[in-house]
């Protein structure tokens, strides 16, 4: 199960290169054409800001599971253990319904939006916000997970800062 988990990861992490070079590839060709040559593509505009959004979703999950998000913890650290891992249980629950917020009006808008099409490309915009639903989902499954990690009794999660102090 763990290396299924990985490989979910690691393709979340090549999709999310996908759409960065995506980006790339289109908006400096698009400048290139012009202002070399007076043309442009008038999709790249639309599919560069899909992928600009798709990526930022993709890249929050893969650090939402990474832990990768800033946090302090100074006043955590001064707790007991047993403090410590109840600040941790609440904080997850606390972002278990920011997400679960965030999922629901993803829904909502990707319902709303699932028959208008993009204004260049015709594609369902439903497609656009399915990005929010994609990342409410995960982060809730995320929040679940840490949750029950922690009420059995799993390692409090701890910053490695022996790579800032080096820089």
């Amino acid at each position: 199960m763990h290396k299924l988990v990985d490989g979910y990861f690691t393709l979340l992490k090549v999709l999310a290169i996908i759409c960065l070079v995506t980006m790339v590839v289109l908006v400096f060709g698009n400048v290139v054409l012009r202002y070399g040559f007076n043309e442009s593509i008038l999709i790249s505009e639309e599919i560069s800001r899909w992928a600009f959004v798709w990526l930022t979703f993709l890249g929050a999950v893969v650090l939402l599971r990474e832990r990768g998000h800033m946090s302090v913890d100074l006043a955590l650290r001064a707790l007991p253990s047993w403090g410590e891992r109840g600040c941790l249980i609440l904080s997850q629950l606390l972002m278990l319904a920011c997400s679960g917020l965030f999922f629901w009006g993803s829904w909502q808008q990707m319902e709303i939006n699932w028959n208008v099409p993009s204004p260049v490309a015709g594609w369902s915009m439903g497609l656009f916000y399915g990005s929010g639903v994609f990342f409410g989902i995960s982060a809730c499954l995320i929040h679940l997970y840490e949750i029950a990690r922690l009420a059995l009794g799993g390692d409090i999660p701890r910053p490695d800062l022996s790579a800032e102090l080096h820089q």
